[in-house]
Protein backbone atom coordinates (compact mmCIF):
# COMPACT_ATOMS: atom_id res chain seq x y z
CA UNK A 1 0.00 0.00 0.00
CA UNK A 2 3.06 2.45 0.18
CA UNK A 3 2.11 3.45 -3.57
CA UNK A 4 -1.66 4.48 -2.65
CA UNK A 5 -1.12 7.80 -1.53
CA UNK A 6 2.09 9.05 -3.15
CA UNK A 7 1.29 7.11 -6.85
CA UNK A 8 -2.24 6.19 -7.33
CA UNK A 9 -4.47 8.76 -5.53
CA UNK A 10 -2.91 11.84 -7.62
CA UNK A 11 -2.91 9.02 -10.58
CA UNK A 12 -6.64 8.83 -10.31
CA UNK A 13 -7.09 13.02 -9.84
CA UNK A 14 -4.96 13.50 -13.13
CA UNK A 15 -7.15 10.50 -14.96
CA UNK A 16 -10.03 12.76 -13.97
CA UNK A 17 -8.56 15.47 -15.57
CA UNK A 18 -8.00 13.66 -18.35
CA UNK A 19 -11.56 11.74 -19.05
CA UNK A 20 -12.74 14.81 -18.61
CA UNK A 21 -10.95 17.13 -21.31
CA UNK A 22 -11.01 14.11 -23.59
CA UNK A 23 -14.93 13.93 -23.74
CA UNK A 24 -15.84 17.92 -23.93
CA UNK A 25 -12.83 19.50 -25.63
CA UNK A 26 -13.69 17.84 -29.06
CA UNK A 27 -17.26 19.25 -28.52
CA UNK A 28 -16.33 22.11 -27.73
CA UNK A 29 -13.74 22.64 -30.90
CA UNK A 30 -16.57 21.48 -32.90
CA UNK A 31 -19.23 24.08 -31.22
CA UNK A 32 -16.85 26.78 -32.19
CA UNK A 33 -17.07 25.95 -36.37
CA UNK A 34 -13.67 23.90 -36.07
CA UNK A 35 -13.29 21.14 -39.36
CA UNK A 36 -12.44 17.88 -38.19
CA UNK A 37 -9.18 18.71 -39.59
CA UNK A 38 -8.52 21.15 -37.28
CA UNK A 39 -10.03 19.79 -33.87
CA UNK A 40 -7.71 16.93 -34.43
CA UNK A 41 -4.59 19.27 -35.10
CA UNK A 42 -6.09 21.00 -31.21
CA UNK A 43 -6.23 17.29 -29.48
CA UNK A 44 -2.83 16.11 -31.49
CA UNK A 45 -1.32 19.17 -29.65
CA UNK A 46 -0.97 17.43 -26.26
CA UNK A 47 0.98 14.71 -27.47
CA UNK A 48 3.18 17.33 -29.36
CA UNK A 49 4.19 18.83 -26.00
CA UNK A 50 4.68 15.34 -24.52
CA UNK A 51 7.17 14.43 -27.79
CA UNK A 52 9.04 17.53 -26.66
CA UNK A 53 9.57 16.79 -22.98
CA UNK A 54 9.29 13.15 -22.44
CA UNK A 55 13.25 13.30 -23.77
CA UNK A 56 14.52 16.12 -21.62
CA UNK A 57 12.35 14.59 -18.58
CA UNK A 58 14.20 11.49 -18.61
CA UNK A 59 17.32 13.37 -18.37
CA UNK A 60 15.97 15.59 -15.49
CA UNK A 61 15.61 13.02 -13.40
CA UNK A 62 19.52 12.24 -13.35
CA UNK A 63 19.75 15.76 -11.60
CA UNK A 64 16.06 16.45 -10.05
CA UNK A 65 14.04 14.24 -7.36
CA UNK A 66 11.01 12.44 -9.42
CA UNK A 67 8.86 14.14 -6.50
CA UNK A 68 9.49 17.95 -7.45
CA UNK A 69 9.22 16.81 -11.01
CA UNK A 70 5.77 15.66 -10.50
CA UNK A 71 4.65 18.52 -8.44
CA UNK A 72 5.86 20.70 -11.69
CA UNK A 73 4.38 18.30 -13.90
CA UNK A 74 0.31 18.39 -12.15
CA UNK A 75 0.70 22.22 -11.34
CA UNK A 76 0.91 22.76 -15.01
CA UNK A 77 -1.43 20.34 -15.68
CA UNK A 78 -4.24 22.65 -13.51
CA UNK A 79 -3.13 25.64 -15.46
CA UNK A 80 -3.59 24.60 -18.95
CA UNK A 81 -7.01 23.12 -18.15
CA UNK A 82 -8.53 26.10 -16.34
CA UNK A 83 -6.89 28.47 -18.96
CA UNK A 84 -9.18 26.85 -21.42
CA UNK A 85 -12.02 28.24 -20.18
CA UNK A 86 -11.07 31.85 -21.73
CA UNK A 87 -9.88 29.92 -25.33
CA UNK A 88 -12.02 30.39 -28.22
CA UNK A 89 -9.39 30.96 -30.83
CA UNK A 90 -8.07 27.90 -32.32
CA UNK A 91 -3.84 28.59 -31.97
CA UNK A 92 -4.77 29.50 -28.38
CA UNK A 93 -6.22 25.85 -27.18
CA UNK A 94 -3.33 24.18 -29.17
CA UNK A 95 -1.16 26.40 -27.19
CA UNK A 96 -2.68 25.21 -24.01
CA UNK A 97 -2.61 21.37 -25.21
CA UNK A 98 0.68 21.41 -26.12
CA UNK A 99 1.22 22.62 -22.23
CA UNK A 100 -0.66 19.91 -20.99
CA UNK A 101 1.46 17.69 -22.90
CA UNK A 102 4.41 18.85 -21.37
CA UNK A 103 2.93 18.66 -18.18
CA UNK A 104 1.94 15.25 -18.83
CA UNK A 105 5.45 14.52 -19.66
CA UNK A 106 6.77 15.85 -16.94
CA UNK A 107 4.39 13.85 -14.88
CA UNK A 108 4.44 10.22 -16.74
CA UNK A 109 8.28 9.73 -16.86
CA UNK A 110 8.70 11.09 -13.03
CA UNK A 111 5.74 8.91 -12.11
CA UNK A 112 7.09 5.56 -13.79
CA UNK A 113 10.11 5.86 -12.46
CA UNK A 114 8.96 6.16 -9.02
CA UNK A 115 6.89 3.09 -9.36
CA UNK A 116 9.02 1.56 -11.06
CA UNK A 117 11.88 2.02 -7.78
CA UNK A 118 9.43 1.79 -5.49
CA UNK A 119 7.75 -2.13 -6.76
CA UNK A 120 9.19 -5.52 -6.28
CA UNK A 121 10.39 -7.21 -9.60
CA UNK A 122 8.48 -9.69 -8.56
CA UNK A 123 5.71 -8.04 -8.14
CA UNK A 124 6.06 -5.51 -11.05
CA UNK A 125 3.11 -6.51 -13.24
CA UNK A 126 0.47 -6.11 -10.47
CA UNK A 127 2.00 -3.13 -9.18
CA UNK A 128 1.87 -1.34 -12.40
CA UNK A 129 -1.64 -2.85 -13.45
CA UNK A 130 -3.10 -1.45 -10.48
CA UNK A 131 -2.04 1.56 -11.06
CA UNK A 132 -4.04 0.65 -15.04
CA UNK A 133 -6.71 0.16 -13.04
CA UNK A 134 -6.90 3.47 -10.81
CA UNK A 135 -6.01 5.56 -14.05
CA UNK A 136 -9.31 3.75 -15.77
CA UNK A 137 -11.46 4.44 -12.69
CA UNK A 138 -11.13 8.33 -13.55
CA UNK A 139 -11.69 7.28 -17.21
CA UNK A 140 -14.79 5.49 -15.87
CA UNK A 141 -16.22 8.68 -13.82
CA UNK A 142 -14.55 11.48 -15.53
CA UNK A 143 -16.73 11.34 -18.65
CA UNK A 144 -19.83 11.03 -16.62
CA UNK A 145 -18.96 13.79 -14.39
CA UNK A 146 -18.33 15.91 -17.52
CA UNK A 147 -21.37 14.98 -19.40
CA UNK A 148 -23.37 16.03 -16.48
CA UNK A 149 -21.81 19.37 -15.49
CA UNK A 150 -21.84 20.01 -19.34
CA UNK A 151 -25.06 19.65 -19.78
CA UNK A 152 -26.40 21.20 -16.74
CA UNK A 153 -24.00 24.46 -16.54
CA UNK A 154 -21.86 24.75 -20.39
CA UNK A 155 -19.03 22.99 -22.08
CA UNK A 156 -16.70 24.96 -20.45
CA UNK A 157 -17.53 24.16 -16.84
CA UNK A 158 -15.56 21.09 -16.84
CA UNK A 159 -12.33 22.55 -17.26
CA UNK A 160 -12.59 24.63 -14.30
CA UNK A 161 -13.18 21.36 -12.29
CA UNK A 162 -10.06 19.95 -13.89
CA UNK A 163 -8.08 22.61 -12.66
CA UNK A 164 -9.55 21.91 -9.50
CA UNK A 165 -8.21 17.99 -9.86
CA UNK A 166 -4.84 18.95 -10.96
CA UNK A 167 -4.28 21.50 -7.98
CA UNK A 168 -5.29 18.54 -5.57
CA UNK A 169 -3.11 16.21 -7.51
CA UNK A 170 -0.05 18.77 -6.57
CA UNK A 171 -1.21 18.80 -2.48
CA UNK A 172 -1.35 15.10 -2.83
CA UNK A 173 2.37 14.10 -4.04
CA UNK A 174 3.74 17.54 -1.59
CA UNK A 175 2.07 15.09 1.41
CA UNK A 176 2.54 11.83 0.93
CA UNK A 177 5.35 11.31 -2.00
CA UNK A 178 8.78 10.03 -0.87
CA UNK A 179 12.14 11.60 -2.02
CA UNK A 180 14.16 9.49 -4.26
CA UNK A 181 17.76 9.58 -4.30
CA UNK A 182 19.10 10.77 -8.04
CA UNK A 183 21.15 7.97 -8.96
CA UNK A 184 23.84 9.38 -10.88
CA UNK A 185 26.83 7.31 -11.44
CA UNK A 186 30.03 8.96 -10.53
CA UNK A 187 32.09 8.67 -13.47
CA UNK A 188 28.13 9.99 -15.81
CA UNK A 189 28.19 12.93 -13.53
CA UNK A 190 29.59 15.33 -15.75
CA UNK A 191 28.31 13.51 -18.83
CA UNK A 192 26.16 15.58 -21.59
CA UNK A 193 22.41 14.57 -21.28
CA UNK A 194 22.04 14.77 -24.95
CA UNK A 195 25.35 12.48 -25.11
CA UNK A 196 23.54 10.01 -22.94
CA UNK A 197 20.29 9.71 -24.32
CA UNK A 198 22.07 9.66 -27.72
CA UNK A 199 24.30 6.47 -26.18
CA UNK A 200 20.78 5.00 -24.58
CA UNK A 201 18.77 4.86 -27.66
CA UNK A 202 21.39 3.84 -30.06
CA UNK A 203 22.63 0.65 -27.94
CA UNK A 204 18.67 -0.13 -27.77
CA UNK A 205 18.49 0.18 -31.22
CA UNK A 206 17.10 -3.21 -31.89
CA UNK A 207 14.68 -3.28 -28.76
CA UNK A 208 13.10 0.09 -29.73
CA UNK A 209 12.84 -0.86 -33.71
CA UNK A 210 10.31 -3.51 -33.20
CA UNK A 211 8.81 -2.71 -29.06
CA UNK A 212 8.80 0.65 -29.81
CA UNK A 213 7.32 0.86 -32.95
CA UNK A 214 4.87 -1.49 -31.67
CA UNK A 215 3.92 0.26 -28.96
CA UNK A 216 3.50 3.77 -31.14
CA UNK A 217 0.86 1.48 -33.17
CA UNK A 218 -0.84 0.35 -29.97
CA UNK A 219 -0.72 3.75 -28.52
CA UNK A 220 -1.99 5.39 -31.51
CA UNK A 221 -5.44 3.17 -31.54
CA UNK A 222 -5.72 3.79 -27.50
CA UNK A 223 -6.29 7.63 -28.51
CA UNK A 224 -7.84 7.00 -31.37
CA UNK A 225 -10.25 5.77 -29.52
CA UNK A 226 -10.89 8.85 -27.63
CA UNK A 227 -10.83 10.92 -30.90
CA UNK A 228 -13.36 9.24 -32.60
CA UNK A 229 -15.97 7.82 -30.35
CA UNK A 230 -16.79 11.23 -29.20
CA UNK A 231 -17.03 12.93 -32.93
CA UNK A 232 -18.80 9.67 -34.01
CA UNK A 233 -21.52 9.93 -31.60
CA UNK A 234 -21.59 13.41 -32.51
CA UNK A 235 -22.27 12.99 -35.67
CA UNK A 236 -25.06 10.61 -35.00
CA UNK A 237 -27.18 13.13 -33.26
CA UNK A 238 -26.23 12.19 -29.57
CA UNK A 239 -25.89 14.81 -26.55
CA UNK A 240 -22.92 15.49 -25.01
CA UNK A 241 -24.64 13.90 -21.61
CA UNK A 242 -25.41 10.47 -23.70
CA UNK A 243 -21.49 10.54 -24.84
CA UNK A 244 -20.53 11.12 -21.12
CA UNK A 245 -22.65 7.79 -20.36
CA UNK A 246 -21.16 5.66 -23.44
CA UNK A 247 -17.64 6.52 -22.14
CA UNK A 248 -18.22 5.66 -18.78
CA UNK A 249 -19.68 2.82 -19.25
CA UNK A 250 -17.03 1.59 -22.30
CA UNK A 251 -14.66 3.03 -19.36
CA UNK A 252 -16.09 0.63 -16.27
CA UNK A 253 -15.61 -2.48 -18.70
CA UNK A 254 -11.89 -1.46 -19.18
CA UNK A 255 -11.64 -0.50 -15.03
CA UNK A 256 -12.86 -3.81 -14.07
CA UNK A 257 -9.74 -5.85 -15.67
CA UNK A 258 -6.84 -4.55 -14.62
CA UNK A 259 -6.36 -7.33 -11.75
CA UNK A 260 -6.63 -9.76 -14.65
CA UNK A 261 -4.06 -7.78 -16.55
CA UNK A 262 -1.94 -8.01 -13.95
CA UNK A 263 -2.24 -11.47 -13.26
CA UNK A 264 -1.85 -12.58 -16.30
CA UNK A 265 1.61 -10.79 -16.70
CA UNK A 266 3.07 -11.83 -13.81
CA UNK A 267 1.98 -15.86 -14.11
CA UNK A 268 1.72 -16.34 -18.16
CA UNK A 269 3.76 -13.66 -19.29
CA UNK A 270 3.61 -9.74 -21.05
CA UNK A 271 2.72 -10.68 -24.06
CA UNK A 272 -0.60 -13.17 -22.94
CA UNK A 273 -1.97 -9.45 -21.62
CA UNK A 274 -0.66 -7.84 -25.07
CA UNK A 275 -1.54 -9.35 -27.92
CA UNK A 276 -5.09 -9.75 -26.66
CA UNK A 277 -5.36 -5.99 -25.68
CA UNK A 278 -4.60 -4.28 -29.38
CA UNK A 279 -6.60 -7.51 -30.79
CA UNK A 280 -9.74 -6.88 -29.46
CA UNK A 281 -9.31 -3.00 -29.47
CA UNK A 282 -8.74 -3.26 -33.02
CA UNK A 283 -12.32 -5.55 -33.62
CA UNK A 284 -13.80 -3.16 -31.76
CA UNK A 285 -12.79 -0.56 -33.43
CA UNK A 286 -13.82 -2.06 -36.64
CA UNK A 287 -17.34 -2.21 -35.45
CA UNK A 288 -17.70 1.91 -34.59
CA UNK A 289 -18.76 2.85 -38.41
CA UNK A 290 -21.57 0.49 -38.21
CA UNK A 291 -23.22 2.05 -34.93
CA UNK A 292 -26.22 3.38 -35.88
CA UNK A 293 -27.29 4.94 -32.68
CA UNK A 294 -26.62 4.76 -28.52
CA UNK A 295 -26.81 1.49 -28.16
CA UNK A 296 -24.66 0.21 -31.16
CA UNK A 297 -21.43 2.37 -30.39
CA UNK A 298 -22.05 1.37 -26.52
CA UNK A 299 -21.68 -1.74 -27.88
CA UNK A 300 -19.08 -1.44 -30.05
CA UNK A 301 -17.05 1.01 -27.33
CA UNK A 302 -17.49 -1.78 -24.70
CA UNK A 303 -15.55 -4.24 -27.10
CA UNK A 304 -12.75 -1.44 -27.15
CA UNK A 305 -13.06 -1.13 -23.51
CA UNK A 306 -12.56 -4.41 -22.73
CA UNK A 307 -9.55 -5.09 -24.99
CA UNK A 308 -7.85 -1.95 -23.80
CA UNK A 309 -8.57 -3.28 -19.65
CA UNK A 310 -6.77 -6.36 -21.10
CA UNK A 311 -3.66 -4.03 -21.45
CA UNK A 312 -3.73 -2.34 -18.54
CA UNK A 313 -0.25 -1.14 -17.01
CA UNK A 314 1.05 -3.28 -19.98
CA UNK A 315 3.05 -0.56 -21.80
CA UNK A 316 4.92 0.40 -18.70
CA UNK A 317 5.42 -2.73 -17.32
CA UNK A 318 7.65 -3.69 -20.81
CA UNK A 319 9.50 -0.36 -20.27
CA UNK A 320 10.38 -0.93 -17.30
CA UNK A 321 11.25 -4.55 -18.06
CA UNK A 322 13.85 -3.75 -20.92
CA UNK A 323 14.98 -0.63 -19.42
CA UNK A 324 18.83 -0.97 -18.09
CA UNK A 325 19.44 0.13 -14.59
CA UNK A 326 21.93 2.75 -14.81
CA UNK A 327 19.85 4.23 -17.46
CA UNK A 328 16.60 4.06 -16.59
CA UNK A 329 15.26 7.52 -16.57
CA UNK A 330 16.23 7.79 -20.28
CA UNK A 331 15.73 5.14 -21.05
CA UNK A 332 11.93 6.00 -19.87
CA UNK A 333 12.04 9.04 -21.50
CA UNK A 334 12.98 7.61 -24.78
CA UNK A 335 9.74 4.97 -24.27
CA UNK A 336 7.49 7.59 -23.78
CA UNK A 337 8.44 9.40 -26.59
CA UNK A 338 7.85 6.78 -28.98
CA UNK A 339 4.11 5.62 -27.16
CA UNK A 340 3.21 9.10 -27.41
CA UNK A 341 4.32 10.00 -31.08
CA UNK A 342 1.39 7.51 -31.20
CA UNK A 343 -0.80 9.76 -29.41
CA UNK A 344 0.38 12.49 -32.01
CA UNK A 345 -0.14 10.78 -34.94
CA UNK A 346 -3.60 9.51 -34.62
CA UNK A 347 -5.58 12.57 -34.10
CA UNK A 348 -3.77 14.19 -36.83
CA UNK A 349 -4.85 11.14 -39.13
CA UNK A 350 -8.42 11.14 -38.31
CA UNK A 351 -8.91 14.29 -38.79
CA UNK A 352 -6.96 14.45 -42.08
CA UNK A 353 -8.96 11.09 -43.12
CA UNK A 354 -12.14 12.41 -42.01
CA UNK A 355 -12.18 15.62 -44.14
CA UNK A 356 -11.09 13.72 -46.99
CA UNK A 357 -13.30 10.74 -47.25
CA UNK A 358 -15.42 9.84 -44.04
CA UNK A 359 -15.45 9.65 -40.48
CA UNK A 360 -15.92 5.66 -40.82
CA UNK A 361 -12.80 5.29 -43.04
CA UNK A 362 -10.67 7.44 -40.23
CA UNK A 363 -11.56 4.90 -37.81
CA UNK A 364 -11.23 1.85 -40.16
CA UNK A 365 -7.22 3.14 -40.80
CA UNK A 366 -7.23 3.68 -36.54
CA UNK A 367 -8.23 0.03 -36.70
CA UNK A 368 -5.59 -1.36 -38.54
CA UNK A 369 -2.94 0.70 -37.02
CA UNK A 370 -4.21 -1.59 -33.98
CA UNK A 371 -3.78 -5.16 -35.96
CA UNK A 372 -0.28 -3.64 -37.13
CA UNK A 373 0.78 -3.59 -33.11
CA UNK A 374 -0.45 -6.82 -32.42
CA UNK A 375 0.71 -8.54 -35.23
CA UNK A 376 4.50 -6.91 -33.98
CA UNK A 377 3.95 -7.57 -30.38
CA UNK A 378 2.81 -11.30 -31.06
CA UNK A 379 5.79 -12.27 -33.45
CA UNK A 380 8.80 -9.52 -33.17
CA UNK A 381 9.18 -8.52 -29.65
CA UNK A 382 10.38 -10.76 -27.04
CA UNK A 383 8.36 -12.03 -23.53
CA UNK A 384 10.51 -10.14 -21.05
CA UNK A 385 8.40 -11.96 -18.06
CA UNK A 386 11.27 -14.36 -17.86
CA UNK A 387 13.92 -12.24 -18.81
CA UNK A 388 13.41 -9.10 -16.74
CA UNK A 389 16.63 -9.64 -15.05
CA UNK A 390 18.64 -10.36 -18.08
CA UNK A 391 17.25 -7.88 -20.40
CA UNK A 392 18.13 -4.81 -19.23
CA UNK A 393 21.77 -6.21 -18.90
CA UNK A 394 21.61 -7.61 -22.50
CA UNK A 395 20.40 -4.58 -24.01
CA UNK A 396 22.77 -2.14 -23.08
Amino acid sequence: MKLLLPIYLPTLLVAFEKAMIATVLPLYARSLGFSYGLVGVILAGEAIGMLVTDLPAGALLRRIDRKKVMIIGVLMVALSSGLLVFAQAAWLLLILRVLAGMAAGLFNVSRHAYLVEAAAVSGRGRAISVFGGVNRVGTFAGPLLAGIVAAQVGLTAPFLLCAVFGVLAAVVVLLFAHQQDVRDAPAEADQPARQRLVQVAYKNRQLLATAGVAQLCGQGIRMGRKVVIPLVASSLGLDVQAIGVILSVSAFVDMSLFYPAGWLMDTFGRKYAIVPCFLIQSIGMLLVPFAGGFWGLLAATCVIGFGNGLGSGTMMTLGADLAPKHALGEFLGVWRLIGDGGGLISPLLIGVIADAFTLGASTVVIALVGLTGTGLFAFGVPETNQQARAAPSSST
